[in-house]
C-alpha cells in the first residue's frame, strides 16, 4: 500500500481541491520561474530595479495580456461564479490575467446579505489557502504568470467573515489621536495581508459638507487639515505592514449637491479655491507623505467635465502636480457614466477611450470585465490609443504590484499564524480604545454622569438600547461578535440591575414620509412608549440609547431632515415627563437638531457609530471608568433648515448678527467635547516676525485643574488678519490629545510652516502674504482660551 499516497489524498480532502493541475518546477530556491521558459528573465529577478522589472516585462507582454492589466474581476459571488478557480478559467478573459481581484470570498454578497455557511469565507485557514489557490491560478496558469492584487475595502477594519473591527472613520476622527489611528492602519493592513488581501480602499479622503449625507459615517469629519494629518497616519500604517493603501474619492466628491446620493453624485456647487483649500488638501497631503499606491476616481463631475475622463484630474493634477506614483481604479460605474449619466460620450467604448486616455489605470465595476478589454484592444488596432499609452497604464499597475513582492512572494505562507492574528485579543484591545476615545460628551449638567455602579436600579430604554447594526455594514468586518448598548450596560453593573424597554422603533411605519408628513404615533407605537414609561418609573436613573442608525444613515441614505427619526422624540418627552432623571446615548453618524434634547437632558453622549465594543465603551463613558475626552468633528445645526452650516467658514458667512427671523446659533460647535476634569490653559507663546521661509513655533501650558484624570485634545487655529482675498475666519493648523492626570501640568507644541499660512491670491497663486496672523487655542472652535499675533515679514 502506498501511504504518500493515501497521506496525500487525504490532506487533499480535508483542504480541498482545485480541478487545475498543480506544478512545483517553477518555483526555485529564491525566484519563481513566472513565464515557465527555464531561466530567470529579469522581471523574475527580485535583485533588480522594479523600473528595469516592469519595463523587461512589458516587452514580453502581448496585447491580451497588457489588456487584461486594465480591468477589475470582482470576486465570488458579484461576478465570479466559482469559489475556486476551475478548468473554465482557461476559456474566460482573464485566462491572460487581470489588474485586481475585488471583495473576493470576504463574506459581503449584497447589501444585507452576508455568506455564513461557506468555509472558504468563514473558517480563516480554509478561506488562507482559497485564496492562495486563486493567486495559484495566475502565477501557474497563465503565460506569465503575473498575479492579481486581491483589493478589498476597510474603513473600519478589513472587510471579511471576522477581523478586529473599528469605530467608523468618523468615530476615529472624534478620537483627535494620530497615533491611534496609526495602530488602526497597522492592524487592518496586516490583517489584510494575513486573508491574502493586499491592496485596502482606504483610507476616505473626502471632505464632510452637508450633515444631511447619507456617508458621513465613512469620513474624518468637515476639516480639511484633520482629514490631512489622520489619512497620512492612516495610509502609512497601512503600507507599513505591506498592503497598499488606496483612498477614495478623487476628487471633489463630497460636495454632492443637497447632500444628494444614489444616481446623483453630480454638478458639486464648490468655489475653485474651497476646492482646493478643502476638498483637495487631503489628497495632496496623503500622497506626498505616504507615497501611496492607489486612488479611487470619483464619479461625479466637477465645472462640466466628469473626473473620470479628465485628463487635467487623473494626470495633470493627480501626477503631474501631486506626484501620484500608483494606479488609478474608477468608482463604481465611475467609466459608464461617462455615456450613460454625464453624456459626455456616445457609447461604453467612446467612455473607454476617454478615460483610459485621460489616465486610469484600471475600470472597477460590478460587472464582467470583457467590454472594457475588449474595447480596448479594438481602440490599440484602430489605433486610436497609441500602445505608448497602454503601456503607461499597465506600467503603473505593474509597478505597484512589484512594490508589494507580489512576483517574489505571491501566497501566504502560514495560515495558522493568520488564525492567530486576526481579530486577535490584542488587536480587540486597541480597537476597544478606539471606541472609548471617540466618545464624545456633549453636556453634563450638575455633573448628572457619570453615573453610580452601585446602588442604583437603571431603566435602559430605546431603540439603540439594542440596535447594532452599525458595528456590522459594509466596509468592514461583517459578523466580528459586537456589544451593543444594553449588553454593555448588564456587564458593568449587573444584569439584575437593569431593566429595558425598546420605546419605539427607530423610525414609524410611514418614513421616510413621516420626515415632510409626520403623523402621531398609532396604537402599536402608543404602546410602546407606554411600556417604557411603566419600565422608567420602576427606576433609579433612565439611559435613552437614541439616534440614527443603518437604516437612517449610510451609502444611498441621505436625509432630508436632522431630527430624531420616527416617534424618538415622543419617547423622550414621555420619559422626560415621568420626572425621573435621565442620560441620552446619542447614537448615529449625522448630526442630529436634538433640540429638546438639549434643552431638557441634564447629560447627552454622542457616540457615532462606536464600532462592535461601542456597548462596553458607552457603559465605561456612563459609569466613570473612562473619562471621555473626544471632540467633535462636525457642526451640529439647529435646524435642517440652517444648512449650508459648515467649518471652517468665511468670514461673516454664518452669522446670525442682524436676523430677526431665522433660528440662531448652533447646537454644537466644531471640535466640542466636555470632560469629567477641567483644564487650564496658560502661558501662550509664539514666535513672531519671522521670514516667509521660517516656522512659527506655539507653546502653551496645560493643566488638569479638576479631580479626575482626563484627556484634552488642544486645537490650534490660526487667521490671516489682513489678505488679498477673503479667508477663513479660523483655520486648524494644530491638535494634540494630551493625557493629565489630576493637577498635571504639561507644555503642548506645535510647529506653524509655510505652507500652514498659505492662500490662493487673486491670480489663483498659492502664497504666504506677509501682515499679521492671529493664533487662537483652545478646546473647541468655539471656545478659544488664548490668543496672540505673529507677523510674516
Amino acid at each position: 500500500m502506498n501511504y504518500r499516497k493515501i497521506a496525500l489524498l487525504l490532506a487533499t480532502l480535508f483542504i480541498g481541491s482545485s480541478c487545475l493541475a498543480q506544478t512545483s518546477k517553477i518555483y526555485k530556491k529564491d525566484w519563481i520561474d513566472l513565464n515557465k521558459n527555464g531561466k530567470k528573465d529579469i522581471y523574475e529577478d527580485a535583485s533588480r530595479p522594479t523600473k528595469e522589472r516592469v519595463a523587461d516585462l512589458i516587452s514580453q507582454m502581448n496585447l491580451n495580456e497588457k489588456t487584461a492589466q486594465m480591468a477589475t474581476l470582482y470576486g465570488w459571488k458579484r461576478i465570479l461564479k466559482d469559489s475556486l478557480p476551475t478548468s473554465s478559467w482557461k476559456n474566460e478573459i482573464w485566462k491572460d490575467g487581470i489588474a485586481n481581484i475585488d471583495e473576493h470570498l470576504n463574506g459581503f454578497i449584497n447589501w444585507n446579505v452576508v455568506e455564513t455557511k461557506l468555509d472558504l469565507v468563514t473558517d480563516i485557514k480554509r478561506h488562507v489557502w482559497a485564496m492562495n489557490e486563486t493567486q495559484r491560478f495566475f502565477i501557474e496558469q497563465t503565460r506569465l504568470g503575473i498575479p492579481v492584487d486581491f483589493s478589498n475595502e476597510g474603513i473600519r477594519g478589513i472587510e471579511a467573515y471576522q477581523a478586529t473591527g473599528f469605530p467608523t472613520q468618523l468615530n476615529m476622527g472624534m478620537t483627535w489621536n494620530r497615533s491611534l489611528v496609526r495602530a488602526m492602519g497597522q492592524i487592518t493592513g496586516k490583517e489584510a495581508r494575513a486573508l491574502g488581501y493586499t491592496n485596502v480602499y482606504a483610507p476616505i479622503l473626502d471632505v464632510a459638507r452637508d450633515q444631511r449625507w447619507g456617508r458621513l459615517e465613512e469620513v474624518y469629519g468637515e476639516d480639511p487639515y484633520l482629514t490631512a494629518r489622520l489619512g497620512v497616519e492612516m495610509a502609512k500604517g497601512i503600507q507599513e505592514m505591506g498592503a497598499a493603501s488606496t483612498p477614495k474619492h478623487f476628487a471633489v466628491y463630497s460636495a454632492n449637491k443637497g447632500a444628494r446620493e444614489g444616481l446623483a453624485r453630480t454638478d458639486p456647487q464648490v468655489s475653485p479655491r474651497e476646492v482646493e483649500d478643502v476638498l483637495l488638501y487631503p489628497f495632496k497631503k496623503v500622497i506626498k507623505e505616504a507615497n501611496i499606491m492607489g486612488i479611487m476616481s470619483s464619479y461625479n463631475d466637477y465645472n462640466g467635465i466628469p473626473v473620470t475622463g479628465s485628463s487635467y484630474w487623473l494626470t495633470d493634477r493627480l501626477r503631474t502636480e501631486m506626484g501620484f506614483t500608483g494606479y488609478v481604479v474608477s468608482d463604481s460605474d465611475a467609466l459608464e457614466y461617462l455615456y450613460n449619466k454625464h453624456h459626455v460620450a456616445a457609447n461604453l467604448k467612446e467612455a473607454v477611450y476617454q478615460a483610459f486616455t485621460a489616465g486610469l489605470n484600471v475600470r472597477t465595476t460590478f460587472r464582467r470585465p470583457d467590454s472594457i478589454i475588449i474595447f480596448l484592444r479594438e481602440l490599440v488596432n484602430e489605433k486610436r490609443i497609441p500602445i505608448e499609452t497602454i503601456n503607461s497604464r499597465v506600467a503603473d499597475v505593474l509597478n505597484v504590484k512589484f512594490r508589494l513582492g507580489l512576483f517574489d512572494s505571491p501566497y501566504v505562507k502560514d495560515a495558522e499564524a493568520s488564525k492567530k492574528l486576526v481579530n486577535s485579543a490584542a488587536n480587540q484591545q486597541v480597537a476597544l480604545q478606539a471606541s472609548l476615545e471617540s466618545i464624545v460628551l456633549l453636556k453634563n449638567t450638575k455633573n448628572a454622569l457619570p453615573l453610580a455602579k452601585t446602588g442604583l436600579k437603571v431603566a435602559v430604554i430605546g431603540p439603540n438600547a439594542t440596535d447594532a447594526d452599525y458595528a456590522h455594514s459594509h466596509y468592514g468586518p461583517l459578523m466580528s461578535p459586537s456589544v451593543n448598548v444594553l449588553e454593555g450596560i448588564k456587564q458593568k453593573i449587573g444584569a439584575q440591575n437593569v431593566s429595558y424597554a425598546k420605546g419605539s422603533e427607530l423610525i414609524d411605519k410611514n418614513w421616510p414620509n413621516s420626515e415632510i408628513l409626520p403623523e402621531e404615533p398609532n396604537a402599536e407605537e402608543l404602546a410602546l412608549i407606554n411600556e417604557a414609561v411603566e419600565t422608567a418609573k420602576k427606576s433609579d436613573v433612565v439611559i435613552l440609547a437614541i439616534g440614527g442608525n443603518t437604516k437612517t444613515a449610510g451609502e444611498n441614505k441621505s436625509r432630508t431632515s436632522l431630527d430624531l427619526p420616527g416617534h424618538q422624540l415622543a419617547l423622550v418627552k414621555a420619559i422626560h415627563q415621568t420626572g425621573k432623571p435621565y442620560v441620552v446615548v446619542l447614537i448615529g453618524s449625522q448630526p442630529m437638531s436634538v433640540n429638546y434634547v438639549d434643552l431638557h437632558a441634564p447629560a447627552i453622549i454622542y457616540a457615532g457609530y462606536p464600532g462592535v465594543k461601542g456597548g462596553l465603551a458607552v457603559a465605561d463613558v456612563l459609569f466613570g471608568d473612562y473619562n471621555p475626552g473626544g471632540k467633535l468633528t462636525l457642526t451640529f445645526p439647529k435646524s435642517v433648515g440652517q444648512l449650508p452650516l459648515n467649518f471652517p467658514t468665511k468670514p461673516n458667512a454664518q452669522t446670525d448678527e442682524g436676523e430677526t427671523a431665522r433660528i440662531k446659533g448652533l447646537l454644537y460647535p466644531f471640535g466640542h467635547g466636555l470632560s469629567y476634569t477641567t483644564f487650564s490653559y496658560e502661558n501662550l507663546s509664539v514666535n513672531n516676525k519671522l521670514s516667509q521661509n521660517g516656522e512659527v513655533e506655539v507653546t502653551l501650558d496645560l493643566k488638569n485643574t479638576g479631580t479626575k484624570d482626563g484627556d484634552e485634545v488642544v486645537q490650534l487655529y490660526i487667521r490671516d488678519v489682513l489678505s488679498s482675498v477673503t479667508t477663513y475666519e479660523k483655520l486648524l493648523k494644530g491638535f494634540e490629545r494630551v493625557k493629565l492626570k489630576a493637577g498635571e501640568t504639561k507644555k503642548v507644541s506645535f510647529t506653524l510652516v509655510p505652507d500652514d499660512l498659505m492662500l490662493w491670491n487673486r491670480e489663483m497663486k498659492q502664497v504666504v502674504e506677509p501682515g499679521d496672523f492671529k493664533v487662537m487655542v483652545g478646546s473647541s472652535s468655539e471656545d478659544i482660551r488664548q490668543t496672540a499675533i505673529f507677523t510674516v515679514q
